[in-house]
C-alpha cells in the first residue's frame, strides 16, 4: 500500500512538473505576442509619424511635408517588410527590402494575372497571362532589383483589384466587394494611377446597366466597393477629400447614384402594375435625373467640385500640357508613344490583343465586357502617354494568352474518336430475275472506333502546321524579351552604359562621381540649384539641400529656378543670394555625346519660366530669325547670355586645342571665343562656386 502511495506522489509530482512547464511555456509565448504586440503598435506609431515628417533638405527654402505631398504606399509597405522580417529575427538592412521590393511584387503580379485571366477563361490561359507578365518588357522595366518606385507595387494592385471585381461580380459577394475596396484603398495609397480603376470599374458597372444586364449581384458588388473604397482611400493625405469634390472621382458617384436609382425602379416594380410602373419610373428618371444634373452644374459652377486637372486634359489633347502646362510636357514619359515603343515594350503580343478582345466579343460574359473596356480604353491612354504603356502591358497579357489558350485548346486536344456502326446483310439472292426475292436472313450490326483525320491535301496532320509556327513565336518572344531587359531595363540609372565601336562595353560612372564630390568637397549646410531631375540624386547620393526635386509640387519654385538658368549671370545673381545658393550644377553631355544633358531639356525650362514670369522670360528670344534653336556662332544673343549656356560651354573650346570645337550631341561648332563668368567659379578640389 505504501509501495502504491509513492507511485501515486510522484506520478502527481511529474504531473506538477508538466504543468509548470506548460504554464512557464504560457508565460513566453504571451510575453512573445505582447513583444510583437508592441512592435506592430510602435510600427503603427511610425506610421503616424510618417504624416507630420517635414524634410528641410529639399526645396529649400520652402522645405516639404513629405506625407502630404507624396503617396506613401511603397515606403510603408517597405518598412512593413522589413518589420516582418525582424519581428520573426531575419536581420536585413532597409536598403535591401527597398532594392528586392520590385522584384517580390512583380511575382505577386504574375499570380494575380493568373487569378484574373483564369477568371475569364480557364487556368491554362491564366498560366500564359503569367509567363506573359513576368518577361513582358512593358512591365518589367518597373519591376527589376533596384527599381524602387510607386509602380513597382502598383502594378499587382491594379491586377489583383480587377480580379477581386470580377469574382464579386460573379458571386454578388459584399466579402469580395470590401476585399476590392481593400486593395483599392493600398492602390491609392501608392500611385496615383488609381484613378485608372475609379474610371474603368464604373464604366464596366454602366455599360453592363445599358446592356440590360442590371443584376443584384452588380448592385451589391459595386455598392460595397465604392462605399468601402471611396471612404478608405479618404484617409490618405495626400488624397483626402478629393474623391468628394474632384471631376475625375464624379463618374464613379454617378454610376453609384444611377445603380440605387435603378435597383429602386426594380423594387417599385415588384408592387406596381406594368402600366403604372412606367409612369412612376418616368417620373423618377425625368425627375431625378434632372434634380441631379442641376446640383452637379450648381457644385461646379460654384467650384464645389473642381474641375479637371491638366494632366487628365493632357490625356485627350496631346497638345495641351505644352501650351498651358509645360512643366508636364517637359518630362519624357509624357510625350505620345511612337509606334516602334509599342514593338520594343510588348513585341507580338501587340496582334494577339484583337484575337483576344474578338474572342471576348464572341462569348461576351459580364467579366468579357471589362476586358474589351480596358483593352480599349488602355490603348488609347498608352498611345497618348508612353508612361501608361504600363497599365496597357497587363491587358495585353490577359487577352494574348486567351488567343493563345483558344489556339492551343484547338489544336492540342486529343482527336475525337468516332463510332461508325455498319449493318452487315448476310441474306444472299438465289435468283437475280425479277419475279424472284431474296432470302432475308438476321442482320448483324458492327460497331468499330475510327480516329477522325485531320491531315491536309500533303498528308500532314494540321496541328503541327498551326502548332509549330506557335512554339516558335514564343520562343523568339522570349529571346526579345530577354535581349531588351539586359541591354535596356538593367542599368542603374545614374550609370551609363554604352557600347565602343569595337562592340565592347563602355560604362559611362559621372553621375556618381559628381555626387560623390558634392558629398566630399562641400560644406554639410550648402544649397545646390539644378534642374528639379537631379533633385532626388542629389539628396540621397550627396546629402545636400537642393531647391527643387522630382516631387513637383510647387511649380512656381522650379518656374524660379528656370528663370535663373534662362537669364544672365547680372538677373540670376540676385536671385541665386536671395534663396542662399552656394552652388551650381547643370549636366553638360557635348564632350561625350550624352543626348540628355541640360542644353537639351533647355527649351523646357524657359518654357516652364516663361508661363510664371512671362515679362522676364521669352522663348522666341532663345530662337534665331529663322526659328531654329542654335548653340553654335548663330546663337541668339540672349542665348549666349544665359547661364545655362555659359555654364555648360564654359572652357569647352580648350578641350580641341586647334580644332574645331564640336558638340557632339547637337553637331555644332562652338565659337572659339572665351565664355567669362563674372559671378561663378569652376568648381574643382580647392575652389568654392560663388
Amino acid at each position: 500500500m505504501q509501495k502504491q502511495t509513492t507511485k501515486i506522489s510522484s506520478a502527481s509530482v511529474d504531473s506538477y512538473k508538466t504543468g509548470l512547464r506548460l504554464l512557464i511555456l504560457m508565460l513566453i509565448g504571451i510575453l512573445g505576442f505582447s513583444s510583437r504586440l508592441f512592435s506592430i503598435v510602435r510600427f503603427e506609431s511610425v506610421i503616424h509619424e510618417f504624416d507630420p515628417w517635414f524634410d528641410e533638405l529639399s526645396w529649400y527654402p520652402l522645405g516639404r511635408v513629405v506625407g502630404g505631398t507624396v503617396y506613401p504606399g511603397i515606403m510603408v509597405t517597405a518598412g512593413l517588410i522589413h518589420y516582418i522580417l525582424h519581428l520573426f529575427n531575419f536581420p536585413i538592412d532597409i536598403r535591401e527590402v527597398c532594392v528586392f521590393l520590385a522584384p517580390l511584387f512583380s511575382a505577386f503580379t504574375a499570380f494575380a494575372t493568373y487569378l484574373l485571366t483564369k477568371e475569364l477563361k480557364d487556368e491554362r490561359a491564366g498560366l500564359l497571362a503569367a509567363l506573359f507578365i513576368a518577361i513582358a518588357p512593358g512591365y518589367i522595366s518597373r519591376s527589376v532589383a533596384g527599381s524602387y518606385d510607386n509602380e513597382g507595387i502598383a502594378i499587382f494592385l491594379l491586377m489583383i483589384t480587377y480580379f477581386y471585381w470580377i469574382k464579386a461580380l460573379k458571386t454578388g459577394s459584399s466579402l469580395y466587394g470590401s476585399i476590392t475596396a481593400f486593395f483599392y484603398f493600398y492602390m491609392v495609397s501608392a500611385w496615383g494611377g488609381y484613378v485608372f480603376i475609379i474610371n474603368l470599374i464604373p464604366l464596366h458597372a454602366f455599360a453592363l446597366i445599358l446592356m440590360g444586364r442590371y443584376s443584384p449581384r452588380l448592385y451589391v458588388s459595386y455598392t460595397s466597393f465604392y462605399i468601402i473604397g471611396t471612404l478608405s482611400s479618404m484617409q490618405i493625405p495626400f488624397v483626402g477629400f478629393q474623391p468628394t469634390f474632384t471631376s475625375e472621382h464624379m463618374a464613379a458617384l454617378g454610376v453609384f447614384g444611377l445603380l440605387q436609382l435603378v435597383a429602386f425602379s426594380y423594387l417599385v416594380r415588384s408592387h406596381f402594375t406594368e402600366k403604372q410602373f412606367k409612369s412612376v419610373f418616368r417620373v423618377l428618371l425625368y425627375g431625378v435625373g434632372a434634380a441631379g444634373a442641376g446640383l452637379l452644374g450648381l457644385l461646379a459652377v460654384t467650384g464645389k467640385i473642381a474641375p479637371f486637372t491638366g494632366r487628365f486634359y493632357s490625356l485627350y489633347d496631346t497638345g495641351y500640357a505644352k501650351i498651358h502646362i509645360p512643366i508636364i510636357a517637359s518630362v519624357s514619359e509624357h510625350q505620345p508613344t511612337a509606334w516602334p515603343s509599342f514593338f520594343f515594350d510588348l513585341h507580338v503580343l501587340i496582334p494577339l490583343l484583337p484575337a483576344g478582345v474578338f474572342l471576348c466579343f464572341k462569348r461576351l460574359k459580364d467579366e468579357h465586357v471589362f476586358v474589351i473596356l480596358y483593352a480599349v480604353s488602355a490603348s488609347y491612354f498608352a498611345g497618348v502617354m508612353v508612361r501608361l504603356m504600363l497599365t496597357l502591358t497587363p491587358i495585353v497579357c490577359v487577352a494574348s494568352a486567351m488567343a493563345f489558350s483558344e489556339l492551343f485548346d484547338t489544336y492540342l486536344e486529343p482527336v475525337p474518336v468516332a463510332e461508325v456502326t455498319t449493318t452487315v446483310n448476310d441474306s444472299t439472292p438465289s435468283s437475280f430475275s425479277k419475279s424472284s426475292s431474296p432470302k432475308k436472313k438476321s442482320d448483324s450490326i458492327i460497331t468499330s472506333k475510327h480516329q477522325l483525320s485531320n491531315k491536309g491535301i500533303w498528308g500532314v496532320d494540321i496541328k503541327y502546321i498551326t502548332i509549330i509556327p506557335m512554339v516558335f513565336i514564343l520562343w523568339h518572344f522570349v529571346l526579345h524579351c530577354t535581349w531588351v531587359t539586359s541591354n535596356a531595363y538593367s542599368s542603374p540609372s545614374i550609370v551609363l552604359a554604352s557600347r565602343n565601336p569595337d562592340g565592347s562595353q563602355h560604362i559611362i560612372d559621372d553621375f556618381r562621381e559628381a555626387y560623390y564630390w558634392l558629398r566630399e568637397n562641400t560644406e554639410e549646410k550648402c544649397r545646390i540649384m539644378s534642374w528639379w531631375d537631379y533633385g532626388y540624386q542629389i539628396t540621397g547620393m550627396a546629402n545636400r539641400t537642393v531647391l527643387v526635386d522630382n516631387n513637383t509640387w510647387n511649380n512656381t519654385h522650379i518656374a524660379t529656378v528656370g528663370k535663373m538658368m534662362a537669364s544672365s549671370e547680372e538677373v540670376a545673381y540676385p536671385i541665386m543670394r536671395r534663396h542662399d545658393v552656394d552652388y551650381v550644377l547643370v549636366i553638360f553631355g557635348g564632350v561625350l555625346g550624352y543626348s540628355g544633358d541640360d542644353i537639351n531639356k533647355f527649351l523646357w525650362m524657359i518654357r516652364i519660366g516663361e508661363g510664371v514670369y512671362p515679362k522676364e522670360v521669352n522663348e522666341r528670344a532663345f530662337f534665331t530669325d529663322r526659328g531654329e534653336y542654335k548653340v553654335d556662332e548663330n546663337a541668339t544673343p540672349t542665348m549666349k547670355n544665359s547661364l545655362m549656356y555659359k555654364m555648360s560651354y564654359y572652357r569647352f573650346p580648350e578641350l580641341f586645342g586647334q580644332q574645331q570645337a564640336v558638340d557632339r550631341v547637337r553637331g555644332a561648332v562652338i565659337p572659339k571665343k572665351p565664355i567669362k563668368l563674372s559671378t561663378l567659379d569652376e568648381g574643382n578640389w580647392n575652389k568654392q562656386f560663388l
